[in-house]
Parts: C-alpha cells; structure tokens; sequence
C-alpha cells in the first residue's frame, strides 16, 4: 500500500508541475497574442489614415464589402 501512495504522490506532483508550466505557457502566448492584436490595430490606423478615404466609407467597406 505504501509504493501505491508514493506513485500517487508522485502523479500528483507530476500534475502540478505540469499545469504550472501550462499556465505559463498560456500566459506567454496570450501575451503575444495581445502585441500582435496591438500591431494590427496600428498598421490598420496607420493604412486608413494614409487612405484619404472617410471614417464612413472604410466602414461601409468593411462592413458590406462595397468599394467607393
């Protein structure tokens, strides 16, 4: 009985290093998940700003995929 509770002392410990390491991982890619939302969202601004088209337009654009 006591090598049977080692070994599930030993998963256990086993499971908690793995979902620290999880968690961390998790951490990281939301991380760069949210630097790459944050490019996007500049090279967008960027791109309509440099467009010389309206607020309006773009949107209609975007929305229904009609040219102006």
């Amino acid at each position: 009985m006591a090598s049977v509770e080692a070994e599930v002392c030993q998963a256990q410990e086993a499971v908690v290093k793995a979902k620290a390491r999880y968690e961390a991982a998790l951490k990281k890619l939301e991380g760069a998940m949210a630097r790459r939302d944050e490019v996007t969202a500049r090279e967008l601004l960027s791109a309509f700003k440099k467009s010389g088209k309206s607020y309006k337009v773009v949107m209609r654009y975007l929305q229904e995929g009609v040219r102006q």
